[in-house]
């Protein structure tokens, strides 16, 4: 499972961090920092990466399998 994000979309809301800070982070320009990038998800932070997805406030974030 991996998660994919839309940097085009992205606004910097900081929700995905916030549900999921060992997979997220905002820099200091505001830009996410996807921290697994190009890597699987560990299954123990499964839970929170879909829980980012569906709380992205701008549907920024998609699942991929």
């Amino acid at each position: 499972m991996r998660v994919t994000v839309d940097r085009e979309r992205c606004e910097g809301h900081g929700v995905c961090e916030a549900v999921a800070p060992g997979l997220f982070q905002i820099d200091d320009q505001g830009d996410l920092v996807m921290l697994l990038d190009d890597h699987d998800i560990p299954a123990d932070q499964h839970d929170p990466a879909v829980q980012s997805v569906l709380t992205c406030p701008v549907a920024a974030l998609r699942m991929e399998n």
